[in-house]
């Protein structure tokens, strides 16, 4: 992959073990120290430091997209614009894409570039916090979606707000309004003959 080649690259010369020679004018880099280097662990290392650099709305942008997996389509970014929490992730999006962190084809599926970037964006999330991103990401998505025919977005939707089981439950009125939205992401899977994802939601 050029761009976890790439970030490699720059690993070693932030580390020195890639310097440019004036003097030879070339680059002279030790191949016994490289060849002994773990290459995933130091780029996973670069990028964590890369991405805290980043702006806020940026950050944003890629702790939702990890959140979501390795890919997502541009119109739920659009969604989520529409609420006041995630108002920045369009301008996040722009810088992402900018950065070479996501790409995004003809169709508007955006995508990380490769596993270990998304894997990165997931660590801007502390662990204790996880649950309730995916939640309140969830809770979000579903007052803008609440009664629109969203397609496949409801499986999303759903997946989301299913990771804050124990909020949901303290509330009845609340957790009627899921089950609700489980049922018709159930149902859609079975229309569409997925019976492995619906079980997931009924």
């Amino acid at each position: 992959n050029p761009f976890f080649l790439l970030e490699f690259m720059q690993s070693l010369k932030s580390r020195d073990l890639l310097q440019y020679n004036s003097h030879q004018k070339r680059w002279v880099w030790n191949e016994d120290i490289i060849r002994a280097e773990d290459i995933t662990d130091n780029v996973l290392h670069l990028l964590s430091s890369k991405m805290n650099g980043l702006t806020g709305d940026v950050q944003t942008l890629l702790k939702v997209m990890a959140c979501f997996g390795s890919s997502t389509n541009e119109s739920v970014i659009g969604y989520l614009s529409e609420s006041a929490k995630y108002a920045g992730v369009r301008n996040g999006l722009e810088g992402a894409l900018s950065d070479g962190f996501i790409v995004k084809d003809g169709e508007g599926c955006l995508q990380f570039v490769h596993d270990k970037v998304r894997e990165a964006a997931y660590n801007l999330i502390p662990d204790s916090d996880k649950k309730q991103f995916h939640y309140h990401l969830g809770k979000s998505l579903y007052s803008f979606c609440d009664g629109k025919d969203v397609g496949d977005t409801i499986f999303l939707i759903a997946s989301q707000i299913n990771h804050g089981k124990e909020w949901i439950l303290g509330d009845k009125d609340l957790s009627i309004a899921i089950a609700e939205l489980n049922m018709k992401a159930g149902e859609k899977a079975l229309d569409g003959c997925d019976h492995k994802t619906a079980y997931s939601y009924l």
